[in-house]
């Protein structure tokens, strides 16, 4: 039996690759944030309330019920907001990066990391582009390939970001 349990433990751990960085936090903050010099983590807790309306909305919801924000600024003036993002995949994490500017506009995406796994298939479709499609994006309109895939997985992660955004950040 133990030889049993050690097998099955060893096997999932052989399976589990582990996470490259493609983009470090700090390169994705100021690509996002251009113009910021100061920097504030805005942390929500939502209500049980307001779980079920993001879920409702994109068919997501954080695990832990906390959505954080980094506000950027420049002279006292916000330059914009991010959120980080961690997609579970069957074949291991991802996490994105979604920047908004001031008025709430989704300003750009970045794959900050994948797994070993993954990363060529990440790096690929990057090279074609994307992420591109939700550059300028309004945070309540999809992208029109999110449309076609929709069906079979659902809102995109970075949906997810914009109804936070939508949601929570300009109310609190």
């Amino acid at each position: 039996m133990k030889t049993l349990i050690i097998g099955a433990v060893a096997a999932a751990l052989l399976h589990i690759t582990p996470t490259v960085i493609l983009v470090k936090r700090q390169d994705a903050v100021a690509h996002l944030l251009p113009g910021a010099d100061q920097f504030a983590a805005r942390e929500l807790h939502l209500s049980s309330a307001d779980s079920r309306k993001l879920h409702d909305a994109v068919g997501w919801e954080p695990p832990d019920g906390v959505v954080t924000f980094y506000v950027g600024k420049h002279q006292d003036q916000v330059t914009g907001a991010l959120i980080f993002m961690r997609v579970d995949c069957q074949h291991g994490p991802l996490e994105l990066a979604i920047g908004f500017g001031p008025q709430g506009t989704i300003r750009g995406v970045e794959v900050t990391k994948a797994t070993v796994e993954m990363k060529p298939w990440v790096l690929e479709a990057l090279r074609a582009g994307l992420t591109d499609s939700y550059r300028g994006l309004a945070n309540d309109q999809a992208p029109a390939g999110a449309a076609k895939v929709k069906p079979q997985i659902g809102a995109m992660p970075v949906m997810h970001g914009a109804a936070a955004y939508r949601l929570f950040y300009g109310r609190r």
